[in-house]
């Protein structure tokens, strides 16, 4: 056992994240300090351009942020939805966790609470987000996430009223989740006590209605850790993955005697019987620091892996399920 844990996994290719994690890992942190320690180094970077200010604005050009920490021993949560104005999301979450008894807050009221301990407003706009979001405006707001309106949102930037005709989103109006598109470092682990944990960051879907918040912040959807059992992190389109909940599914079959890769594929599993052309992920880790992850609708999916088995910030790659 000495020598699968301390462990830190997180998705994706987030190698920055992931080591500044296992440095405080390793060092003897807490797995709740180092996960906010690495998920923050990841919003710093504005990993792929898909965690932390600066990127996927929403229909009005504003970039919000999604972010949440769970502590596996009591199952006790800290989130954030549609923050707003405030860069550390990782950082406030884990305020939320330590000196409130509610779970998740959400848009300008998030803010005031993150004013409440010292972190100032800035705006989370980039030229680079304002860009993009100009681009996507002068496409005729295309992709979108509307459905079932009028006038028919593949070829219009709206107003919308609704409908009574059923429009499916066609002439390349349907949104295509991808890495770059929008997406979100989960990161999950133990400590050298066997403490298990799990936490999520992302600026959430590019041209998303404005306030949307995805899978992220909410527990058993972008993650969920029981140190009874372990941990598990999503990766993917959110709106789907909040309809199955693929991080409790991938904790309760390892509850069920399932190996993590098991339990990672039964998750994703039980998303794609539902939604075939969903594109995602789950890592997860048991109570005895075995890893595995399971992916689909792509060819491949990158995690990282630090322990003192396999080494600091090594990179694994799953061929996934289609």
């Amino acid at each position: 056992m000495a020598d699968s844990f301390p462990i830190v996994i997180n998705t994706w290719d987030f190698k920055e994240a992931n080591l500044k994690a296992w440095e405080y890992l390793s060092g003897g942190s807490n797995i709740l300090d180092s996960i906010e320690e690495g998920c923050t180094v990841c919003e710093e970077l504005q990993c792929d351009g898909t965690v932390g200010y600066g990127g996927s604005p929403d229909e009005s050009g504003e970039t919000t942020l999604d972010a949440m920490i769970m502590d596996g021993n009591n199952l006790n949560v800290g989130a954030v939805g549609c923050l707003r104005n405030i860069k550390p999301a990782m950082r406030v979450a884990r305020k939320v966790l330590d000196h409130t008894k509610h779970t998740l807050l959400v848009g300008e009221k998030a803010t005031q609470f993150a004013e409440t301990f010292g972190f100032k407003q800035e705006s989370l706009s980039t030229d680079e987000s304002l860009q993009k979001w100009q681009d996507w405006k002068e496409a005729k707001c295309q992709p979108n996430f509307w459905i079932n309106m009028s006038p028919d949102p593949a070829t219009s930037c709206g107003p919308y009223q609704d409908t009574t005709e059923f429009n499916e989103r066609i002439h390349g109006n349907s949104v295509k989740w991808g890495r770059f598109n929008h997406d979100t470092i989960g990161m999950i682990g133990i400590d050298s006590e066997g403490n298990i944990g799990a936490g999520t960051s992302t600026n959430g879907a590019s041209h998303k209605i404005p306030g949307r918040v995805g899978d992220s912040p909410i527990p058993g959807a972008g993650a969920y850790a029981d140190t009874e059992v372990g941990a598990a992190a999503a990766t993917g389109d959110g709106d789907v993955m909040m309809r199955v909940l693929p991080s409790l599914l991938a904790v309760e079959y390892m509850r069920a005697g399932r190996t993590p890769l098991q339990a990672a594929q039964q998750a994703i599993s039980r998303i794609s019987s539902k939604y075939p052309d969903f594109v995602g992920a789950v890592i997860a880790v048991n109570k005895a620091g075995q890893d595995a992850a399971a992916c689909h609708g792509i060819d491949e999916f990158p995690y990282i892996v630090s322990s003192p088995s396999v080494g600091a910030g090594v990179k694994r790659t799953v061929k996934c399920s289609t």
